[in-house]
């Protein structure tokens, strides 16, 4: 998986692991935009450029194994990678590819990943990652998650 850095256009390997309790010191709410710490009960990941320690994203989400699904329960990326004048791009896509292929390890061809977004940026993750409006939240499945894969997973 890779980001992009929007001036040079260079492309930068991430990895994607665990938050380990010593990041909270770093993960502010006035760089994040929530109180992660208030995510600690679910799995939270963290995006970053391999070699650095910045974390550029984070997510939170929920197994729901009944539903063969994994609810994002939150994702965020820091304050100077959001909006049309962000450093890097492709942080949201490989976070939510990321917990899709999750998804499909763990629930193979009946893998769904779910989020409840803001009302505001709804159209957004319909366009642009390909997410079908299910009730109250958008989703993908297998079809989704495997244009996710090809599109974000350069691995």
């Amino acid at each position: 998986m890779i980001v992009t850095d929007t001036t040079s256009g260079k492309s930068h390997q991430v990895k994607i692991e665990p938050v380990e309790s010593g990041d909270y010191k770093n993960i502010t709410k006035g760089r994040y935009f929530f109180d992660w710490a208030e995510e600690k009960d679910w799995e939270i990941y963290k995006l970053r450029i391999i070699d650095s320690r910045d974390i550029l994203g984070l997510v939170s989400f929920e197994r729901i194994p009944a539903e063969w699904r994994i609810h994002i329960r939150l994702l965020s990326v820091s304050k100077e990678n959001k909006g049309s004048a962000k450093k890097y791009k492709h942080i949201t896509g490989n976070l939510i590819t990321y917990v899709s292929k999750i998804a499909i390890k763990e629930y193979a061809e009946l893998a769904c990943v779910s989020l409840k977004p803001k009302e505001i940026i709804a159209q957004h993750y319909i366009d642009k990652y390909g997410m079908n409006i299910t009730g109250m939240t958008l989703s993908v499945e297998i079809i989704e998650i495997m244009n996710l894969i090809n599109t974000y997973d350069h691995d």
